[in-house]
């Protein structure tokens, strides 16, 4: 089976046309398996390019556990490449629409001297409602710095959906100071979070810059989160912390948001390429 892995700053997935394969994988087994950094190819997860029959191409992924995402920030912009790579879809296509289990979200490529380097996304609206998240907190319209004591520490949460689940907090202490190793399991799989949450913690720089780790659902430690970046833009500009743009600084690379307050958000980032394969396991 050929695969190609890529990366949007840092967040790194297996990409896969299966075509007429498709109905003899166990892709979550198969997730598990490829994904893993000592024994298999190593990534974040898979993600298969699939024919859609209401948009230009259907996105499914898989995390490092082998569960299922709605949706993935970084993923889909490589998607677009790699689709264009296979001749799944004309490189000048633009928009191009993708099938997500989230809605159909567009994507923008960005090309420079023919080869895709970037791309924008519209990445639809937030949703901020305990339902949409969901999280079990009853009585409040939006989570917003809700106090969170996770080993001893208190964390004030702002939820966010994109798509996928988001607990935000902004802190004072230098975000690579803090344990995320530790206390990001202990917050993905807390009770008022039925579903799991991604958790994001945050430095505001100035009011064009925030910097952000990531521990993300189904992966743990993941160098970059593209819907995280969105949902820390909109807590952020929620809290006027921020103006409409925003360059989110994670340890794979940079990503710029964009969020006027409402409506939707617009993320654009980097598309890189790191080899070409044969699965033969």
């Amino acid at each position: 089976m050929k695969f190609t892995k890529m990366h949007g700053a840092g967040n790194d997935y297996i990409y896969i046309s299966p075509a007429d394969e498709y109905k003899q994988y166990d892709w979550a087994e198969l997730s598990v398996t490829m994904s893993d950094r000592h024994t298999g190819i190593g990534s974040d997860g898979i993600i298969l390019a699939l024919p859609s029959e209401c948009a230009d191409l259907k996105m499914r992924m898989f995390n490092a556990d082998g569960s299922e995402g709605k949706m993935c920030g970084n993923g889909i912009r490589c998607l677009v490449s790699f689709a264009i790579d296979e001749s799944i879809i004309l490189p000048d296509k633009s928009p191009v629409s993708i099938e997500t289990q989230s809605g159909i979200l567009t994507v923008s490529p960005v090309f420079e001297e023919g080869e895709m380097v970037s791309a924008k996304v519209s990445m639809g609206s937030p949703g901020l409602t305990p339902a949409s998240i969901p999280v079990t907190i009853n009585g409040l319209d939006m989570v917003s710095d809700y106090p969170l004591t996770i080993a001893g520490t208190e964390y004030m949460i702002n939820c966010v959906s994109m798509g996928n689940p988001h607990a935000v907090a902004f802190l004072d202490t230098p975000v690579e100071d803090v344990p995320l190793d530790k206390i990001g399991p202990i917050v993905e799989n807390h009770d008022i979070f039925p579903e799991g949450v991604n958790f994001e913690i945050v430095n505001v720089i100035d009011r064009k810059h925030v910097k952000v780790r990531v521990w993300e659902r189904g992966s743990g430690l993941t160098l970059a989160c593209g819907t995280g970046a969105c949902a820390v833009a909109v807590s952020a500009r929620l809290h006027k912390y921020i103006d409409d743009d925003v360059i989110v600084t994670l340890p794979g690379g940079d990503l710029l948001i964009r969020w006027a307050g409402s409506g939707n958000v617009v993320m654009e980032g980097p598309v890189a390429k790191v080899f070409k394969g044969e699965w033969a396991k």
